[in-house]
């Protein structure tokens, strides 16, 4: 992991450098890795754990570990353009390669104490691959608004070739389609009122179709039925790919068709149902309802594990650069334990095995390698 991490730029006096910058920030990724959340838990993490690091990693901490006021200024300090793309770097390096399709969800998420009086809080926009269960990249926006400007910078930083790219209506934008197709991927993205006269046109569209089910083909019509927890839901893809007739085809690179999903959800008695509108470069509708039920992976899999493992929206890392930089090694330690797969235990309790067990988290760290 070091060798990924050695090009980020120092910008110490380093006349009053005492502590290697690759020694800081291994040590913070170990730390983040093995459940501390606080550069103050990552400071006094590392100096219990210091001789671990010197004969596992060879590093020379000659002037012992650093304090956790340094911590927080080294990493306020660094650039996240660099450390953005050596973490890219390292994704790559890790990524496993498979005959599937991989599917790229991309999805913005606040970080909510990171706000300050003159500051807006931190928005990360970020891409994660659902079948490699890691983070491919992210890139920091203002607010969530700004997303739509974000995402094609983020497509630029990442290699999504030969992949699926979902994108909720936020993203379901032109030049955002041109930028995928660009980029030799296929796209499917959520439609609603932003792109007002498309949606409306698919909407009327898929009306009749949806009342009268006996109107849809077998190679245009899918249904799956889940069961858990209580609720019973029954979802309904439809997938037209003759859209000669849709005024703004044209308009949209490599828009193939225009889809739609009935969810009908029954728990306690009691049936809700809703209907969302895409629309995609894809043809098949086996791969278009597993691309859409793919796309809830970056809130189950990234968001949720961001807000209830690593309690991202309770840490107040704000000067600077510090936060981004935070949200960075949280994406690099959710991958590396998500690469590690141990059937049974939950990313908590691996977190916590780090903690406890330091060949523990040797083996986390040499399954990445």
């Amino acid at each position: 992991m070091i060798k990924y991490f050695e090009e980020i730029t120092d910008k110490r006096q380093q006349w009053k450098v005492k502590h290697k910058l690759q020694e800081i920030v291994i040590t913070t990724i170990c730390a983040v890795i093995s459940g501390c959340d606080t550069w103050e838990d990552i400071s006094y993490f590392c100096k219990v754990k210091k001789e671990w690091f010197c004969e596992r990693f060879g590093l020379e901490l000659k002037n012992g570990l650093a304090s956790h006021d340094t911590y927080q200024r080294v990493f306020a300090m660094i650039d996240p353009k660099e450390f953005e793309k050596c973490f890219v770097s390292w994704v790559e390096s890790i990524k496993k390669e498979s005959d599937e399709k991989e599917i790229v969800n991309i999805d913005g998420k606040t970080i909510r104490n990171s706000k300050e009086e003159t500051k807006k809080a931190v928005h990360m926009v970020s891409a994660w691959a659902s079948k490699n269960q890691l983070v491919l990249g992210q890139i920091r926006t203002e607010e969530k608004s700004n997303e739509i400007t974000a995402i094609p910078e983020l497509l630029d930083m990442i290699d999504v070739a030969g992949a699926i790219v979902t994108i909720d209506a936020m993203g379901c934008q032109k030049n955002i389609a041109k930028k995928v197709i660009d980029e030799e991927a296929d796209y499917v993205f959520g439609l609603k009122g932003n792109q007002s006269s498309m949606h409306e046109d698919v909407k009327l569209y898929f009306k009749e179709i949806i009342d009268d089910r006996s109107s849809a083909t077998d190679e245009s019509y899918l249904k799956t039925m889940d069961k858990g927890h209580g609720r019973i839901e029954k979802r309904q893809y439809y997938l037209e790919t003759g859209i000669e007739w849709l005024e703004e085809k044209n308009k949209w690179t490599g828009l193939k068709g225009i889809g739609a999903v009935k969810s009908t959800v029954t728990r306690n008695g009691n049936t809700t149902a809703e209907i969302r509108y895409f629309l995609t470069s894809l043809t098949d509708v086996q791969l278009f309802a597993k691309s859409v039920r793919a796309h809830w992976s970056i809130e189950n899999k990234l968001h949720w594990c961001l807000d209830v493992v690593f309690k991202e929206d309770y840490n107040r890392t704000r000067k600077d650069n510090g936060a981004e930089n935070f949200a960075i090694i949280r994406h690099i330690a959710l991958s590396a334990l998500k690469n590690y797969e141990l059937k049974g235990v939950s990313l908590a309790r691996k977190r916590r095995m780090c903690q406890y067990d330091c060949e523990f988290m040797a083996n986390v760290l040499l399954s990445i390698r």
